[in-house]
């Protein structure tokens, strides 16, 4: 491996990383993936080299800057002369100018702090692991991609509030999340469903945050996370669709401060909130108590509440796939929610949704239902592999 790409998704507390090959287009499968955590305490650094299995140890890291520099020594010493030819970001928010992904420069990071607003519990620290490489290798090349980007085929209808024209003019829509995701699955379709990869396809991603998407020949329909990441359905300390009545009622009789409001939004809702024990679902499914069964109750009637509302948005649906941390691994949580969308004719084969499929549903079911993996890291690759092919003008 002479020249690698490498793939950054910055977090508050946390930096995620892959290095894929880059003498050819990357292959689907990483060279090596690991994550640091605990920026600003100790923390792990983990590592998985497709070469030499798994690893981890105790690192201190008290920025981002810090983090990569302890990833940056790792590979000098791990990979003598191994020469990197770009960095991919993963960037939550992109706004209405970044329809796709884009070459870092000055210009491009001023544009991206003005969408700070919009996503300001990720995207100051997506901008943080941007600055700290470009001051770490001024050299190297830089590309953003975006979260957002892949919903910009949404039509008017799905894309606007019902608010005054002035206030969407401004930038006051719905913009969709998860997009990287969900490229990466409406790439690997066809080897799935094959040609019924271009029809009326729902995929679920389902992990920590959680949001859906309607396809139509591979490209975002609907999607069920709006402005921000709070919208659609439950997650794990996310509440998702919430009667703006309710925060109007918090801040005008309970007194509660905007800054109140956010950590409550963001941190106290969803399957923690209910549960009043955990956001994650596998503690929530080895728990006996009844909150657990109810917050993971709730979760699976409101998603397939919104399945069949993004099933409205297709003219029909003709397959369901299940991604993500949830998505991919909570059997349960799946039955559950194909349990509820049966009435469609959606028939769930136990056996092989028990087994994690990839097909789980039963082999006349009029709407098949899939697991299938994602993998965002590859996508960036893809993306920064293209934009270096050749010099920036």
């Amino acid at each position: 491996m002479d020249t690698a790409l490498l793939t950054v998704n910055a977090g508050s507390s946390s930096l995620k990383f892959a290095l894929y090959r880059a003498d050819a287009a990357p292959a689907r499968d990483a060279q090596v993936r690991g994550s640091i955590d605990a920026i600003g305490q100790r923390g792990r650094f983990r590592l998985h080299e497709a070469a030499a299995g798994s690893s981890e140890h105790e690192v201190s890291a008290a920025s981002h800057e810090q983090a990569l520099t302890l990833l940056l020594d790792w590979l000098a010493a791990r990979h003598p002369g191994l020469i990197l030819r770009a960095a991919g970001h993963r960037v939550v928010h992109g706004g209405a100018e970044f329809r796709q992904p884009v070459r870092i420069d000055d210009q491009v990071v001023a544009a991206l702090d003005k969408l700070i607003p919009l996503s300001p519990l990720h995207q100051p620290h997506n901008l943080a692991g941007i600055r700290a490489l470009a001051r770490l290798r001024p050299e190297l090349p830089q590309v953003a991609c975006f979260d957002t980007a892949f919903h910009h085929t949404l039509p008017p209808l799905a894309r606007n509030f019902a608010l005054p024209r002035d206030m969407s003019a401004r930038g006051i829509r719905r913009y969709g999340f998860h997009g990287l995701s969900y490229e990466y699955i409406a790439h690997v379709l066809p080897e799935h469903l094959g040609d019924a990869a271009e029809g009326r396809v729902v995929v679920a991603h389902l992990g920590h945050g959680a949001s859906l998407c309607a396809m139509r020949q591979r490209r975002s329909v609907e999607t069920s996370m709006g402005f921000t990441p709070l919208d659609g359905i439950p997650m794990g300390s996310r509440a998702g669709a919430l009667d703006p009545g309710v925060l109007l009622y918090l801040l005008r009789e309970e007194g509660m401060s905007v800054a109140q409001l956010d950590e409550l939004l963001h941190q106290r809702c969803g399957l923690l909130g209910v549960s009043g024990i955990s956001g994650d679902v596998q503690t929530l499914l080895a728990s006996a108590h009844p909150h657990a069964a109810e917050a993971l109750d709730l979760f699976a009637y409101r998603t397939s509440q919104a399945i069949a509302a993004h099933a409205v948005a297709l003219g029909g649906l003709d397959a369901l796939v299940f991604t993500a941390g949830i998505g991919g691994h909570a059997a349960p949580v799946r039955a559950a929610i194909c349990q509820h969308l049966a009435w469609l004719g959606l028939h769930l084969d136990a056996a092989a949704n028990a087994s994690h499929g990839p097909r789980i549903s039963q082999a006349d079911s009029p709407i098949a239902a899939w697991v299938i993996p994602t993998d965002e890291e590859y996508v960036i690759a893809r993306h920064a592999w293209a934009l270096t092919a050749t010099p920036a003008l």
